[in-house]
């Protein structure tokens, strides 16, 4: 008999290049909608941890991946919590509006791959898997809605947990826990 595999949950992290800075009012109705979409993603069925600046409800001050990128990451419960938050909720209309406030990607802009459950994993971590799906395809390790793969699966692969970091949740970013907001 085997043992069952360690709960996980699925972290996500998408980039987007801005057509405009957040402060431009061409991008005023995408600003306006934070709040809202985050303040769903809080509440939604499986929502477990968003990435937000410290002492900000959000993550759009954090530029790590380029002055004109901004990045979103979150942990869910399960692909289909995720998948129904991003196309089944308000979010869909922000999806709708993209084009007008983001640049085309060329490349992968959402990665998907699954963590141990309890853990909240690091823009670093989360860029490096971006990386790894845009130089690789998709594997166990990083992968999309379109060619996802099972925790089970991604537990049988090697390479896939996350680095080890001591007191990374002492530092960074604030998290937004499930149910929660932000607080500096």
């Amino acid at each position: 008999m085997t043992a069952p595999a360690p709960a996980a949950h699925l972290a996500q992290l998408n980039v987007a290049t801005l057509r405009h800075p957040l402060d431009d009012p061409r991008l005023a109705p995408f600003v306006e909608m934070l709040d809202p979409v985050n303040a769903a993603a809080d509440t939604a069925p499986g929502f477990v941890w968003r990435l937000a600046e410290e002492g900000a409800a959000d993550a759009t001050g954090l530029r790590p991946a380029g002055e004109d990128v901004i990045v979103n990451m979150s942990v869910w419960e399960s692909q289909e919590a995720l998948w129904d938050f991003t196309y089944r909720s308000g979010h869909l209309e922000v999806m709708r509006q993209r084009r007008a406030w983001f640049e085309r990607h060329v490349t992968a802009h959402l990665v998907l791959w699954w963590v141990p459950a309890g853990h909240l994993p690091t823009v670093g971590e989360a860029l490096e898997r971006l990386a790894d799906l845009q130089a690789n395809g998709p594997s166990p390790r990083a992968f999309t809605f379109a060619s996802s793969y099972t925790a089970a699966e991604a537990a049988r692969h090697p390479d896939t947990a996350p680095p080890v970091q001591p007191g990374q949740a002492a530092r960074g970013p604030q998290p937004v826990p499930a149910g929660g907001t932000a607080t500096g």
